[in-house]
């Protein structure tokens, strides 16, 4: 099958193979790409609406016992700059949220040895009890499988325990490439792929709203692209038909190397990180095979502005979040913006050629070119 009857499958509604991804990875033209992916992007969405979510990215330690080669986040135990936030240091961050009209905090951080499950039950219970108009979307599937193995206790329980506690949603950090080959090189110490897919088909059980990410540039192949969103793929087909709960969109970016240990490697191989070229393309090939997932969203901290515009006419139907802060990937050498106000947000998506609309975790529309949404 050539380039053009794969994307003409695609384009009517058809699944393609993994085969069939790997071809367009190796031959297809980003123009051709592109194009195939807006269109199973506007058969599958609004095809005027570009959507939105105001929400805060809150990184509640920096302690890390995991040593991953592409983090300049990370400090160990006992470093003179590690740290845990305070509640008020919470409470002064979701009041800034709150005032600009946000709904939901994304609480990521590390591998802490010495946090048990006990502390991150109290501040879900906290953080419901002082702001119960904000949710909290908490962890990763590394970090919870972390707690699990701290504390010596099923996952399944911790996850339960956690949703019991306040939890609504498990981001999807973490999953870099669902590939071990490529997880035992840049990460050796962190959850393999089995373990990542175990922690959300739990989260899709519980309830829990969950995104499916995915980062290149790390040197790996397209077989290796391909297997990943193979995983992804059937981890949705599953969850759907078991639990009508799958994960709720698909976002990936580039691996960003410039001031972390694995810049070094890079180099070594021969290799060059990821650029937008590639990351259009990637974000396309994603469209056209992740059928069953109906959002994707554009990476506008890691890729720039223009690059994310782009991306909305290249398979991403969402903007992403304002995020009112970013510390991960701003820390190994990224130079774009880690912030965005509502305004502007806004204002590039229309320049996009879309209409804004303000959405929640679950992509309900809240506001549509800054008017209420009816109910």
């Amino acid at each position: 099958m050539s380039v053009a009857d794969i994307l003409a499958q695609a384009r009517d509604g058809r699944r393609i193979s993994p085969a069939d991804a790997l071809l367009l990875y190796r031959e297809g033209e980003f123009i051709h790409l592109g194009a195939a992916a807006n269109a199973v992007r506007r058969a599958q969405n609004d095809p005027a609406t570009a959507t939105y979510l105001v929400d805060r990215n809150i990184n509640y330690t920096n302690v890390c016992i995991t040593d991953c080669l592409f983090c300049a986040f990370y400090r160990p135990p006992g470093h003179a700059e590690a740290y845990v936030l305070s509640r008020e240091e919470f409470a002064r961050k979701i009041d800034e949220l709150r005032a600009i009209g946000g709904t939901r905090i994304l609480l990521q951080g590390g591998h802490h040895p010495d946090l048990r499950l006990e502390w991150y039950e109290d501040l879900l219970k906290w953080l419901k009890a002082e702001y119960p108009d904000v949710e909290a979307n908490a962890f990763s599937p590394s970090e919870v499988t972390h707690i699990a193995e701290v504390e010596k206790l099923p996952l399944e329980e911790v996850l339960r325990r956690l949703a019991a506690a306040g939890l609504k949603g498990l981001p999807g950090g973490g999953a870099e490439i669902l590939d071990d080959a490529v997880r035992d090189e840049i990460s050796p110490k962190k959850l393999k792929t089995a373990g990542w897919l175990e922690a959300m088909r739990l989260a899709h059980k519980h309830g829990l709203a969950t995104t499916a990410s995915m980062v290149i540039g790390f040197g790996e192949s397209y077989e290796h692209r391909v297997n990943h969103l193979v995983r992804l793929r059937e981890l949705q087909d599953e969850s759907l038909a078991k639990h009508g709960n799958g994960f709720t969109a698909f976002i990936s970016w580039t691996a960003q190397l410039d001031t972390v240990p694995m810049s070094g490697l890079v180099r070594r191989k021969g290799l060059r990180p990821a650029g937008a070229q590639e990351y259009l393309r990637n974000i396309a090939v994603a469209r056209l095979f992740l059928d069953n997932f109906r959002h994707h969203s554009a990476s506008w901290p890691t890729q720039g502005v223009a690059i994310a515009q782009v991306a909305l006419n290249a398979g991403c139907d969402d903007y992403g979040s304002t995020m009112m802060e970013e510390n991960v990937v701003s820390q190994a050498g990224n130079s774009t913006m880690s912030s965005i106000v509502v305004e502007e947000m806004q204002l590039q998506i229309r320049e996009a050629g879309f209409v804004p609309a303000q959405r929640d975790t679950r992509y309900k529309i809240l506001k549509r070119d800054g008017v209420e949404a009816e109910v």
